[in-house]
C-alpha cells in the first residue's frame, strides 16, 4: 500500500487544514506517527530518569553530568562512523534494536530489586546516549524522506506529532505506574520504540522523496564533535549562540538541582516522585503544544527573532527573583514547567531560526559542536560550579543573586543575536 485513499475521511479532513499533496499524505502520517512513538517511548523514560536523580542527589550528580558530556564526546563520532559506512535502510532498525536490548537489560535489573547507585548512575547517563541516537536518527530519515520544499511546509505538522507523544508519555505514567509497578513502564517504553522502527521502515516502502544526495551531505559534516569548534570561536554570531545555550543550561541546572533537593526531602517514595515528575512533564507538554499553536508563529512574525529569544531570559529574571523570596517546592516546579514550556515552544523554533543565515557547513558542523561541547559541557560544568558555591557556604538566596547579572547578559545577547540575525537574512535575500 503505497498511497492512502484519495477519498477517505482522513485525507478529507488532513487536507483542509494542512498544504500536503495526495501523493504526500502516507508518509506524513506515518512521519507523525514515527515521531510520535520515538518522544512517547523517551519521555515514559525521563522522569524516571528524573527521580533516578534524586537517589544520586545533588553532590553526586555533578559526577553524572561530567561522565555524560565525556561519552557524548566519543558518541557523537561513533554515531557518525554507524551512519557513513550501515546501508541507511538498516540503520534505524540496528540502532533501535539494541536500545530496546538495553531496555529490557535494565528492566531485568530493576525487576529483581536492584536500585543502588550503580543502577541509578548507569541509567541517567545511558538516557543521555538514548536520546542523541534516537532522535537523531529519526531527524536523518526525516532527510532522506522528504525534499527542502516538502519540509517546510510539513515539519510543523511532524514536530506536533513528537509534542504529542511527549504528551502521552507521562499520561502513561500516570495511569500504569501504580498497577504495573515501575520496572514494567520501561517494557511500555520498549514497545514504543519497536513501533517507531515498525513506522520507520513502512515509511521508506512509502516514501514519495529519497534524496540520498541531501542527506549525505549532512552526515558527512556530522563526522567529528571538533569540526565546528573553529568557525563557532571565529564568528561572533556563532559564539553568541554558543554563549546564548550556556547560559540557558546553566541557570536550568541550578533551578534541576534544587529541584532534586526539595524533592528529595518531601517525597521519601519513589512512586510519588515519579508520578510528581510525570505531571510536570504534563503540564511542560500541554504548554509547549498551546504555544505552538497559537503563540509563536505569531510572535516571531509580529516581532522577529530577538525578541521572542528574549522572553525566556526575563522569565528567568523573574523567577530567580521569586525563587530568592520563596525557594519552595512549588515555585520550583512552576519556574521548571514554565521555562521548559518556552524552551521547546518559544526559543526553540527561534534558535532554529539563527542558524538559517549561517553557512551550510556551519548548520551541521557548527550546531553539531554546540549541542555536543557546548550544551553538555555547560551542563557538566555548572553542576561542578554551583555545588563548588554550596560547599564554600553560599547560601541558596546568594547564589539566586549572583545568577541575576547572568540572566541579564541573556536578555542583551538575545536581542543581539535578533539583530545580527536580520542583517544576515537581508544580505542573503540582496545576493539571491
Amino acid at each position: 500500500m503505497t498511497e492512502l485513499a484519495a477519498a477517505s475521511p482522513l485525507n478529507t479532513f488532513i487536507a483542509r487544514f494542512i498544504e500536503v499533496r495526495p501523493r504526500e499524505r502516507a508518509a506524513l502520517i506515518l512521519s507523525f506517527a514515527y515521531f510520535f512513538c520515538v518522544l512517547c517511548s523517551y519521555y515514559i523514560l525521563r522522569p524516571l530518569r528524573d527521580e533516578m536523580g534524586v537517589t544520586l542527589g545533588r553532590e553526586k550528580l555533578q559526577i553524572y553530568f561530567g561522565l555524560i558530556f565525556l561519552i557524548m564526546l566519543a558518541a557523537v563520532p561513533v554515531f557518525g562512523f554507524v551512519v557513513k559506512t550501515v546501508r541507511r535502510a538498516l540503520i534505524v532498525p540496528l540502532v533501535y534494536s539494541f536500545f530496546i536490548a538495553n531496555l529490557l537489560v535494565f528492566w531485568a535489573i530493576l525487576s529483581r530489586g536492584h536500585t543502588g547507585e550503580w543502577v541509578a548512575g548507569a541509567f541517567f547517563i545511558w538516557i543521555a546516549v538514548y536520546v542523541l541516537f534516537v532522535v537523531s536518527l529519526f531527524w536523518s530519515v526525516m532527510s532522506d524522506i522528504w525534499m527542502s520544499e516538502q519540509a517546510k511546509r510539513l515539519y510543523g505538522v511532524i514536530a506536533v506529532g513528537g509534542t504529542a507523544g511527549g504528551l502521552t508519555g507521562p499520561l502513561l505514567i500516570q495511569a500504569l505506574v501504580s498497577t504495573t509497578g515501575v520496572p514494567n513502564l520501561l517494557l511500555v517504553s520498549a514497545v514504543f520504540l519497536t513501533l517507531a522502527m515498525v513506522c520507520c521502515m513502512w515509511l521508506r516502502r512509502v516514501a514519495v522523496q529519497a534524496s540520498g544526495a541531501q542527506a549525505s551531505g549532512a552526515h558527512g559534516e556530522n563526522d567529528s564533535v571538533f569540526s565546528g569548534a573553529i568557525n563557532v570561536f571565529k564568528s561572533p554570531y556563532l559564539l553568541g549562540i554558543a554563549l546564548w545555550i550556556l547560559i540557558s543550561n546553566g541557570l536550568g541546572m541550578f533551578f534541576y538541582l534544587d529541584q532534586v533537593r526539595v524533592i528529595g526531602e518531601v517525597y521519601p517514595d519513589q512512586k510519588e516522585r515519579l508520578l510528581f515528575f510525570s505531571r510536570m512533564e504534563t503540564a511542560v507538554s500541554i504548554l509547549t503544544i498551546a504555544l505552538e499553536m497559537f503563540v509563536t508563529g505569531a510572535l516571531l512574525k509580529r516581532f522577529g527573532v530577538g525578541p521572542v529569544l528574549a522572553i525566556l531570559p526575563v522569565v528567568a529574571v523573574g523567577a530567580l527573583i521569586a525563587f530568592w523570596f520563596s525557594p519552595s517546592l512549588t515555585v520550583i516546579a512552576t519556574i521548571l514547567v514554565v521555562s521548559r514550556a518556552m524552551g521547546y515552544g518559544l526559543a526553540g523554533p527561534a534558535l532554529r531560526v539563527l542558524f538559517t543565515v549561517v553557512d551550510p557547513r556551519d548548520k551541521y558542523r557548527a550546531q553539531n559542536f554546540i549541542d555536543t561541547l557546548i550544551h553538555r559541557g555547560g551542563n557538566a560544568g555548572s553542576a561542578w560550579l554551583f555545588n563548588a558555591l554550596k560547599a564554600a557556604g553560599a547560601s541558596t538566596p546568594l547564589v539566586t543573586l549572583l545568577s541575576i547579572p547572568a540572566a541579564l547578559a541573556w536578555v542583551w545577547i538575545s536581542l543581539s543575536l535578533g539583530r545580527q540575525q536580520e542583517v544576515k537574512a537581508r544580505a542573503q535575500g540582496a545576493a539571491h
